[in-house]
């Protein structure tokens, strides 16, 4: 199957950019609404409704969601996206039609993504309300959990620049995880399918961004959704989307989701058994957090009242801005980046930082806009000249 070429054709270039909300989904859920697949679950707790879109008439049963971190808004366009091969009318998706029944949770979380935060409208992090389901969300989607009754559950998140895949130097553009169900971490039925199904979306990811790939830690949380499912003998598949380079938009990343989408359903679709699966996933090296967005090497600073050679980063934060999200980068530390790398890196040569004034003073927090000596100027954390 040629995923890549298939993404190029069924991606919705209007439906692009970090900032996702309600409003950017609901007009392409009504046009597919062409059967009666979209159905409103219930509210969020500020009213809004949470929707779930169910397609296809196949013994196999996928249950997947999104954005129940409102500010996760990745994963909610690769949904958008394979939705969209869904309704191509091609043999491809006349054959997932088939074979599978889908049912889509694209937007768990609406009040979230709304003000562009983790949590619900009452601060609660939904993915840490899966054993006392305090939320309406969060009663929201083990409903539909129930009712369903699904063969799979795709658990779909993004993670945040900070992370590598291990020890390689290059960012963990996408990651995956099979939760435990237990402290001691077993591998039962449900777990080792889910295993089998990260090990046949790695080796295909691998093919695009050989080294990229990473695995989230596996400690048990009854708190977590996922966690949750698999204790109840239901096959749970973590995929998170990370950072890709230059792509702060990650309209790139959401084409890796999309294929190891695709990949994940042609492996449950031929329900083949790998032998070697549990050590292939465990061959996905850990995340780990050793990345800034920046880093500027060997600048010459006052650092408590002496001029020091040393190195520093600078990290983006998303803020919402008149309705529009913008990327501001502040200082995030000083010294000790031995063990880090930066999506951008630039080496300063020891040329005086002046930032502001005649001031080579720099503190954690301020805004990243500065001088390298006199002819290179930073602004918002990316070097100009």
């Amino acid at each position: 199957m040629e995923f890549a070429k298939l993404f190029e054709q069924y991606r919705i270039p209007h439906l692009s950019g970090r900032y996702v909300t309600l409003n950017h989904i609901e007009p392409l859920l009504a046009e597919r609404n062409t059967n009666n697949q979209l159905q409103v679950l219930g509210q969020s707790v500020q009213g809004r409704p949470v929707y779930a879109y169910t397609i296809g008439t196949g013994k196999i049963r996928i249950l997947m969601w999104s954005q129940m971190h409102g500010n996760e808004s990745t994963t909610t366009k690769a949904l958008m996206d394979f939705l969209n091969l869904l309704h191509s009318g091609t043999e491809l998706a006349d054959n997932l039609l088939r074979d599978f029944t889908f049912c889509c949770l694209p937007m768990v979380n609406p009040d979230g993504a709304e003000v562009w935060t983790r949590e619900n409208a009452n601060g609660v992090d939904l993915n840490r309300d899966a054993f006392h389901r305090s939320q309406p969300e969060s009663q929201l989607l083990r409903k539909i959990f129930e009712d369903f009754k699904p063969d799979c559950c795709y658990n779909l998140h993004d993670q945040r620049t900070i992370f590598g895949a291990g020890d390689t130097g290059k960012p963990a553009t996408v990651s995956f995880l099979a939760p435990s169900f237990n402290e001691e971490r077993h591998i039962h039925h449900a777990r080792a399918r889910a295993v089998g199904v990260i090990a046949a979306m790695n080796e295909e990811i691998q093919r695009h961004i050989p080294g990229q790939v990473g695995r989230f830690d596996d400690t048990f949380n009854i708190n977590c959704v996922g966690d949750t499912f698999q204790l109840l003998n239901v096959p749970t598949v973590l995929i998170e989307g990370g950072h890709y380079p230059n792509d702060y938009a990650r309209d790139v990343t959401r084409k890796y989701i999309f294929i190891a989408l695709l990949s994940g359903f042609e492996f449950l679709n031929e329900n083949v058994i790998v032998s070697n699966g549990l050590q292939e996933y465990l061959n996905i090296p850990q995340n780990k957090i050793c990345f800034f967005d920046f880093v500027y090497k060997n600048v010459k600073i006052n650092y408590e009242d002496s001029e020091i050679i040393t190195n520093f980063a600078a990290q983006f934060k998303e803020e919402l801005s008149d309705g529009k999200l913008v990327f501001n980068a502040y200082v995030a530390k000083i010294g000790g980046l031995d063990d880090f790398f930066g999506h951008v890196e630039w080496d300063a040569k020891e040329a005086v930082l002046y930032a502001g004034g005649d001031s080579n003073i720099i503190e954690v927090d301020q805004k990243a806009d500065f001088n390298l000596g006199k002819n290179v100027k930073v602004v918002n954390g990316i070097v100009e000249n």
